[in-house]
Order: structure tokens, then sequence, then C-alpha cells
């Protein structure tokens, strides 16, 4: 798994706090990074790790022999979770982890399209099935693609580059990475922080490409509703837009919030009781020292929250 390093992975497992005889899902294996701490720090758990991407359930199959029988890898959605775990006799878990967003090897493999670092297919599909990127930048609407990149990539100059996305279609269809970039940097002014031009609509697009926010959504619903008692939820969040999601989720799960979101995780909330408590006041910022040895790491957030014990 070299390549991969594991965000705030020591604040993750002090938060989550695995033990033995327990049962934890890890919604994003990813490079197995979490997975191998968890079963490490409680030598008789059991992990069930999910993972969208073939290719990162294809990547643990040598980690799942070593820790046989007790790491178990499914292919899937995590918003899917209660139907995979129930189908392997799974109702009620001790702990979940999501570590949401793009992947490292994601991010550099050029070949899926998630980063334009280096020219490749414009891509960007989780489960390399379904529309991608190029698909919508070559069919989409004006209006669907400013819309997209303004919600989803809070993007200032989303209708010029609409505008000019559109236009340029015309004469010849965006394939690469590079191409698109490109034709977004020229319609957007320099960043004085140094930021790409074209962060942002990337990072639009994945998002939309994926249905990221909504796959968040339907998997803090799903996990709050597996949580036993004194179970806990760790979710670290790189994306504004998926922290906000969180933050207010557990806000309304808690009993600390009323109304709904953009992205209503609010009425997902309500459709369980709120017997759960915070377990992080704040959200937690990674260290001085790990943005320095991983920059990746610089936006995450995370945010805990922890089932009640049962009335008596």
């Amino acid at each position: 798994m070299s390549g991969h390093l594991p965000v705030m992975l020591a604040e993750v497992i002090a938060t989550l706090a695995p033990r033995d005889d327990a049962t934890y899902l890890d919604c994003t294996f990813g490079g197995g990074g979490y997975a191998t701490a968890i079963l490490d720090s409680a030598p008789r758990c059991t992990l069930f790790a999910m993972d969208r991407d073939p290719d990162a359930i294809a990547r643990g199959a040598a980690l799942a022999e070593r820790y046989a029988p007790r790491l178990h890898l499914i292919e899937g959605r995590f918003g899917d979770m209660l139907g995979h775990l129930a189908e392997r006799g799974v109702t009620a878990l001790d702990g979940v982890v999501m570590d949401l967003g793009v992947s490292s090897f994601q991010i550099d493999q050029p070949e899926r399209g998630f980063s334009f670092r280096a020219d490749g297919p414009l891509d960007m599909r989780m489960e390399k099935h379904g529309p991608s990127a190029a698909d919508i930048v070559n069919t989409r609407s004006e209006a669907e693609i400013a819309d997209i990149l303004y919600h989803l990539g809070e993007e200032r100059f989303s209708r010029r580059i609409a505008r000019a996305i559109v236009a340029r279609r015309a004469e010849q269809p965006f394939t690469t990475t590079g191409d698109l970039a490109a034709l977004v940097r020229s319609k957007v002014p320099r960043d004085p922080s140094g930021i790409d031009g074209a962060t942002r609509s990337f990072q639009a697009l994945r998002l939309a490409v994926n249905d990221e926010l909504g796959e968040v959504e339907r998997g803090l619903a799903a996990a709050a509703q597996l949580l036993a008692p004194g179970g806990r939820l760790v979710v670290v969040a790189f994306h504004s837009l998926e922290d906000r999601i969180a933050k207010r989720f557990m806000a309304e799960a808690t009993g600390r919030a009323g109304g709904a979101s953009r992205h209503d995780p609010g009425a997902l909330a309500a459709r369980v009781a709120p017997r759960f408590r915070i377990l992080t006041s704040r959200a937690l910022r990674p260290g001085g020292a790990e943005t320095t040895n991983n920059p990746r790491a610089r936006s995450a957030r995370l945010r805990a929250m922890e089932r009640l014990e049962e009335a008596a």
C-alpha cells in the first residue's frame, strides 16, 4: 500500500477507540491505512471494509489474507451499507469510519482522470462505469454545467467557464484533463494563494460524476441506524460541502440544531432516534507536522459522535 498516507490516523483511532470482540466498518477502504490500524489496535475485533472502486478491493486482497478471518472486503457504495451488511448477517456495528473524497491512488493515476497534474482521459468515475466527466462537459446544457461548478465547486466564475465550455465543444469535444484544465484556467483570474484555477471546477465535476454528496447523506443515515449503544461514527472530510453535511447531520442527531440544510441531512437524521452525543465539540484538524509531510491533509476535518446507552 505504498504511496498512501491515511490522514489523521492517530486522531481517527483515538476517537474510534477500537476494542476486542467488537465489529467495525471502514466505509472507504482506499489504501487500507485505517483498516490496518483498526485491526492492529484490537487484535480480536472484526472489520468490514467497503470501497466502490474495484481497484481498491483488488489491492486489498493481500491485506484480507494477512488478517483472515477478521477482515472482510466489500465492493460497493457505503450509502448501501445496510444491504451489504445484512447479506453478511451484520445488523449492528460498534464503530464506523468514513474518509470522504478521492483517494491518493485515484489522484496519482492519470488514466483515472481525477487530476489535471498529468494529462489523462477526462473520466473521474470511481466505479469505472456510468457517465464520465467528459459526458457532463460535452452533453449537458450551459446552465447545468454552470450550476454544477457553482454549487459543487463554489466557483464564482461558473457561468463564464460554462459558456466557454459549450462554445469550445461545438468545435471539438473535451477528452482529456489537460485540455479542460487549460480552458478553465484561461477564464478565471490567477488566485493569489497559488491554488490552480482549475481546482474548483475539477472538484465539482468529480462530486457530480460520483454523486458524492448524496452518498454522504445516505451513508450517514445508514451508519447512525447501524450503531449499537456505545458505537461511534468518525467522519474525516476534505471538502467544505461534505464537512457541512456531516456537521449538520451530527447536530440534528444529537438534538443540537434544527432546520434543514440545502442537502437536507436533518431530514435523514429525523428517521433515527436522537440518542447520540457529540464527541468533537469542534472539528479536529491535522497537526503541523502532518500537513508538512502530507500536504493533502491540510483541508481535513474530523467529526465524531457516539450512540448513547439505551435507557433502562
